[in-house]
């Protein structure tokens, strides 16, 4: 039977060491030599580090001491580098509840002091935390967003920790490819940081993954070179997993005497680091091999065991593997009405979890035949539907490909009938004068037959058609529903665009605002002073000065509203409907919007924004935040372009570039040309018939949904009749041509 294989999840940072306990030792040194308090938080937060891989429990005390010394002297990157490793360590003792609130408040404290690499190894933790649960889509979400910002801020140091959990998650959902791809890579990184822990750490769930992937050469020889590299480094979590795996590859194999000692070995190890999920998961399997081997008394002592402590650990996967470890056992032993508590507490735990693997397929089978055995067959038949389906699911290439055979076997089969019926004509046709009657009948049951055939076979047809059509029915609905999510998506992306500039544009009429408010509230009491004093004329140029004043004020607050009014219009759907409009204030203000946008995100940025409006143009009816979007949309790029190829620039040593964006209006008459030019990199030539296509993107992953230039090409083209070009060379940058009709 296959099992999924536990994986081992690594912890934020890895220990270059040949013996922790040497490490440790040099460590307290250091902390008791620490010149700052803040050295000596971070010291111990290290330490405490190491400690962990050797003994969970003494981790989880140091971190919480480490927490309270650190918020008594106000040290924040201290007390959320504390709070994540207690946070993790917690997750170890399946104590889920902890983890996630120390998480929480790591993450919060890392955002607060802008620390990208804390909250790369938060979103590590909250990976790990998920994967642990056998929330694996959660996992993979946490671990993109620490990959993505690892990658980006080149923390190659932590790249090969993010890249291994990863490829856990993936290999979990039976995706080996991509877990084996992710593998490679932390392998990689490793072995260039002679990084020799992270070696020891990959190269054990590279082994898991072989195993699952039912490679047991691979995953031996991976399994073995592991625990001699753990060795060493006194890794002694590395050792506990690859003992754990080894039991399960030679469970496979059959061996169950090496399986069972491998198990106990595991489970020992796990008892001693106080590791309750994969002592339990070993418990397990050795309950199991002893019941394999016929010594049922012992299988259930061990199997009790396992469940005590599985129960301890609150992780789902091990409380699943030892209920159902201990209902398979008195299954065996035809105690069916004893093993379903067991069997039905496996299933249930897995309740809100994405498993549904050949062992847990398995499990539903086993509870089927215990319900069936005890009459209670509804019961039986539902759990075997959900054993078939799960079944059905982990075998759908095997599915596939026997479906595939059938087919096959049915055309040969129906040539084989028409080769016989062409013999039987001519044979027929040989008795023809000797048996006329007997023809007739043979030609008449035999036409009715084939014709009989053909009806039943277009039947089946159509039936299949109907489904068919249905279903793709459905995928297109789904399909369109997802395109409609996409594109309002893709607008509210181009509104968070604006946010940032908006807040600048409007900050400097609100600054006049208050100024010339202070100001008139001062003339004001110098006028009180005059008017007790009688000096009229004095008071009434002061009133003069108050009024100019009021004006300002009306002035720019009008500037503010229309600043939010055209936000809000920005941000709402289209109305279709076109209305009067001054293209160069709209190409002026969006120019202004789009800039401070990306200094929002990027203060070191700067770039030259140089515009030639054409004065001849009056306004021109279109619909003003289609039109908006586009440009925001064509200038946001531009931007993008020239920012990207000032930092390779400035990558090189060359402070020569200047980074400079275009904007011109040019009156032709009947129609109006916008262009929007920069002096980036330009689009490469294999790129450019591919630009404004859905979804195409030359942005990295993450930075772009493909939908911006598609959507501005329907709203010129479609919703105005208009025109899009593009004009571009490489090194370069390129140049966009809007052309609408008045």
């Amino acid at each position: 039977m296959k099992k999924i294989v536990t994986a081992l999840l690594l912890f934020c940072c890895w220990q270059n060491c040949f013996t922790q306990s040497n490490r440790v030792d040099s460590m307290n040194k250091l902390i008791a030599a620490a010149v700052s308090d803040t050295a000596r938080i971070n010291l111990t937060n290290k330490r405490n580090a190491m400690l962990s891989s050797i003994n969970i429990d003494s981790g989880i005390l140091l971190n919480k001491k480490a927490i309270a010394e650190a918020q008594a002297m106000h040290y924040i990157n201290g007390e959320a580098n504390a709070r994540l490793a207690l946070g993790t360590n917690s997750c170890m003792k399946g104590a889920f509840d902890v983890a996630s609130k120390n998480l929480a408040t790591s993450l919060a404290l890392f955002k607060s002091i802008n620390d990208s690499t804390g909250l790369c190894a938060v979103y590590s933790g909250y990976g790990m935390m998920y994967g642990m649960q056998s929330k694996y889509d959660s996992s993979i979400k946490a671990l993109e967003k620490a990959i993505g910002i690892a990658e980006r801020n080149k923390f190659t140091q932590k790249l090969p920790t993010f890249y291994g959990n990863i490829a856990i998650s993936h290999q979990m959902q039976s995706d080996f490819l991509t877990a084996l791809s992710y593998q490679q890579k932390s392998l990689d990184l490793a072995k260039a940081n002679n990084n020799q822990s992270g070696i020891a750490y990959t190269t054990l769930n590279m082994g898991l993954t072989y195993s699952n992937m039912d490679d047991t050469a691979r995953a031996e020889r991976f399994l073995k070179e592991a625990v001699e590299l753990a060795k060493p480094q006194n890794l002694k979590n590395v050792e506990l997993y690859a003992y754990s795996n080894l039991a399960d590859l030679y469970s496979k194999k059959g061996a169950h005497e090496k399986a069972y000692q491998f198990a106990m070995k595991a489970a020992l190890l796990g008892e001693q680091m106080g590791d309750q999920g994969i002592q339990a998961a070993s418990l397990s399997k050795a309950a199991e091999m002893l019941a394999a081997m016929q010594r049922m008394q012992e299988a259930q002592t061990y199997a009790e065991k396992a469940i005590v402590v599985a129960d301890s650990s609150g992780q789902t996967y091990n409380i699943y593997q030892a209920y159902a470890a201990m209902g398979t056992i008195l299954k065996k032993q035809n105690k069916c009405k004893e093993a379903l508590p067991y069997l039905e507490k496996s299933i249930a735990v897995l309740a809100n979890t994405d498993i549904y693997n050949d062992p847990v397929g398995i499990t539903y089978g086993t509870l089927s035949a215990c319900y069936e055995a005890t009459g209670n067959y509804s019961k039986a038949l539902s759990t075997y539907k959900t054993s078939a389906a799960i079944s059905d699911s982990v075998r759908s290439r095997d599915n596939i490909r026997k479906t595939t055979e059938q087919n096959m076997n049915y055309e040969f089969a129906k040539k084989q009938e028409a080769q016989l019926l062409q013999q039987e004509n001519k044979d027929e046709v040989t008795r023809g004068r000797l048996v006329a009657l007997l023809i007739g009948l043979g030609l008449t049951l035999a036409l009715a037959f084939v014709a009989y055939r053909a009806y039943r076979i277009k039947q089946k047809g159509s039936a299949r058609l109907m489904i068919q059509k249905e279903e793709l029915q459905n995928t297109l609905t789904k399909l369109e529903t997802t395109q409609s999510q996409l594109v309002q998506s893709e607008k509210m992306a181009s509104l968070g665009e604006l946010t940032a500039g908006i807040a600048h544009e409007i900050q400097n009429p609100l600054n006049f605002v208050n100024n010339f408010s202070e100001v008139s509230n001062e003339l004001i009491e110098e006028m009180k002073v005059e008017l007790s004093k009688g000096n009229n004329a004095e008071a009434n140029a002061i009133a003069d000065d108050v009024q100019q004043n009021l004006l300002k004020i009306n002035h720019h607050g009008k500037r503010a509203d229309g600043i939010v009014k055209g936000m809000l219009q920005h941000s709402r759907s289209s109305t279709g409907t076109k209305e009067p409009t001054n293209i160069n204030n709209l190409a002026d203000e969006y120019l202004r919007l789009a800039y401070h946008g990306l200094r929002a995100k990027d203060k070191s940025f700067n770039a030259v924004m140089k515009t030639d409006y054409d004065e001849t143009l009056s306004t021109i009816n279109i619909i003003p935040q289609d039109v908006g979007r586009v440009i925001l949309n064509l200038l946001t790029n531009a931007f993008y372009a020239v920012n990207k190829k000032q930092q390779e620039v400035a990558a090189t040593g060359n402070k020569d570039y200047q980074p400079t964006v275009w904007v011109t209006t040019i009156n032709k008459g009947e129609k109006v040309e916008i262009r929007i030019r920069d002096n980036g990199n330009g689009i490469p030539e294999k790129f450019r018939e591919k630009i404004f296509q859905p979804f195409f993107t030359t942005k990295p992953t993450g930075q772009g949904t493909g939908l911006g230039l598609s959507l501005s090409y329907d709203i010129i083209t479609v919703g105005h009749h208009g025109v899009l070009k593009l004009n571009t060379k490489d090194g370069e940058g390129c140049e966009f041509i809007v052309i609408l009709p008045k």
